[in-house]
């Protein structure tokens, strides 16, 4: 059998931390080409990939409403690079699209949703915590990953027993070890028991080597108040 950690988790990781790449393979530079925002919005859709590519990297920073819808559509482009760099920029918009983010996500499923998701993640945004606590039981694994990583960034103290619940369910290797970090991240003594709870119960190591990580951040923290 494929050791679980060999699979799409691997890839999804990598869309997660993508960064834009030029045509040949260095990193966007601040000092190239950067279109104004009425050409970048219309050259999202455009035939060539690198113009699209060009484009949603343009946007990075803008905050006027006349992106939101643009970018959302560009969240369903073909290149994955492009999607990732249009969900990143609506994160970044904050509150202004959280509303917006929310009926996408709820709508949508697979890669869209996924993506949908990352921006609502990148939000950082109270008002999202009901949908993933909703969405760590989606079917697509990718969304059940950003949804219990979410909770633990957002605090969602709460929801500490859904996400010990999870990582009891749970098949997919990726999701139980982003759960554990979610824990980790809520940083209240009480999501302790339910990290050496999965870490007896797993057997890989790296899995518990993060549960060990987790359980000092948490102790340090508590430590300290």
């Amino acid at each position: 059998m494929i050791n679980s950690k060999i699979n799409n988790n691997i890839i999804w990781d990598n869309i997660i931390i993508l960064r834009i790449k030029c045509p040949n393979g260095e990193n966007m530079s601040k000092d190239e080409e950067k279109l104004s925002m009425d050409e970048a919005i219309a050259k999202l859709t455009d035939g060539d990939v690198e113009v699209r590519k060009l484009a949603v990297n343009s946007l990075e920073g803008v905050e006027d409403e006349a992106v939101i819808e643009p970018l959302i559509v560009a969240m369903n482009d073909e290149n994955t690079p492009v999607r990732h760099k249009a969900a990143d920029n609506l994160g970044k918009m904050g509150e202004s699209v959280v509303d917006r983010l929310i009926e996408v996500v709820n709508k949508e499923d697979g890669e869209y949703k996924r993506f949908a998701s990352f921006a609502l993640k990148g939000t950082g945004s109270k008002k999202a915590v009901d949908y993933f606590a909703e969405a760590i039981h989606d079917e697509d694994f990718g969304v059940r990953k950003i949804a219990v990583r979410s909770l633990g960034e957002l605090k969602a103290t709460d929801k500490i027993d859904d996400i010990a619940e999870l990582i009891l369910e749970e098949e997919d290797w990726g999701v139980r070890l982003a759960a554990i970090r979610a824990l980790g991240d809520m940083e209240v003594e009480k999501a302790i028991d339910p990290i050496k709870k999965a870490r007896r119960k797993e057997k890989d190591k790296d899995f518990k080597k993060a549960a060990n990580k987790a359980i000092k951040k948490i102790e340090k923290v508590v430590k300290k108040k």
